[in-house]
């Protein structure tokens, strides 16, 4: 995890340079995702951009080189700081030129406080519980940590205005489908990931599929690939997808210079479930991505489908 460098505040802070830094970040941490902002407009991807380094800067408060060395008591009070900063943030106060990105995001982009909130709850989660016994557990944390993005967003991709413009009509509800996309997306990173969460002695499958499945902790601190393996990853490949699945419902009430953007991130992160079927399950000891040549190739693909939706 790299840690971002702070910028000046007050009037000599420029804030282009700090949504520049925004992009870069997003660019190197984020490079399927980052692909997908750059087919927005200009004004949606930048703010895009700091959403995600609020996003990262929150995660950093757990998984910085720092943070693995401190005790759960110490990443409780930075979370509970961060939780205030990021109320006074909403308030309009900022710290650093980065949160001045975020403050002008939310005047362009009015943004819901709780999803911020909600995120914050997430990390708490992931200081005091390293296993989940069920879905229903795990798909909280999904939320928490990845679906809140989908509402952070949703203000920015905005909705098409041939639903809107009608004086009787209402505009439509993506909130769902948003935060099923980004469950979606949690899903496929948890399984994309087995192998280095397991070092950290973290297991996200829920305990009830292990048993399911006959596949014990043992077998998978060990990285065995054996069948109850195979026939436990095909039924959460078969879960991610359906997540997926659901996403797809609400991309057609978007605005029209975002469905392109976010049919294109759809299909390139559900493209990396396809990969690990390809690698025969082995994410112990492979690392399961789209190659750059996969995601330009489908980009025309999935353009000729935004327009069709």
């Amino acid at each position: 995890m790299s840690v971002l460098a702070p910028l000046p505040v007050g009037p000599v802070c420029d804030l282009e340079e700090a949504y520049e830094l925004c992009r870069q970040e997003t660019a190197r941490w984020a490079k399927t995702f980052y692909l997908g902002t750059m087919l927005l407009p200009p004004a949606k991807r930048r703010a895009i951009w700091a959403i995600y380094v609020w996003c990262r800067r929150t995660d950093e408060l757990m998984d910085s080189a720092q943070a693995q060395t401190l005790p759960p008591e110490a990443l409780l009070e930075r979370l509970d700081a961060w939780e205030e900063r990021t109320r006074a943030l909403f308030a309009g106060r900022v710290v650093d030129a980065l949160d001045r990105v975020m403050v002008d995001t939310i005047e362009r982009f009015p943004q819901p406080l709780q999803a911020y909130l909600d995120m914050i709850e997430g990390q708490r989660m992931d200081v005091l519980r390293h296993r989940y016994a069920s879905f229903a557990e795990l798909e909280l944390y999904c939320y928490r940590v990845a679906g809140t993005v989908g509402l952070m967003t949703q203000e920015v991709m905005g909705v098409d205005e041939a639903y809107t413009s009608a004086p009787w009509s209402e505009p439509p509800d993506t909130s769902e489908a948003a935060v099923a996309l980004g469950i979606a997306n949690q899903l496929t990173n948890i399984l994309r990931d087995v192998g280095e969460d397991r070092s950290r002695g973290r297991i996200y499958l829920p305990q009830e599929d292990l048993q399911r499945f006959g596949y014990s902790e043992d077998d998978l601190m060990a990285g065995r690939l054996n069948e109850n393996w195979h026939a436990l990853m095909r039924f959460q490949l078969s879960r991610a997808r359906d997540w997926f699945n659901r996403s797809e419902a609400g991309v057609r009430w978007l605005a029209p210079d975002a469905r392109w953007p976010v049919w294109a991130s759809l299909r390139l992160y559900r493209g990396i479930l396809d990969v690990i079927e390809r690698l025969d399950h082995d994410v112990f000891n492979h690392r399961a991505f789209v190659p750059r040549v996969g995601k330009l190739l489908d980009l025309p693909l999935s353009y000729v489908i935004a327009q069709a939706r």
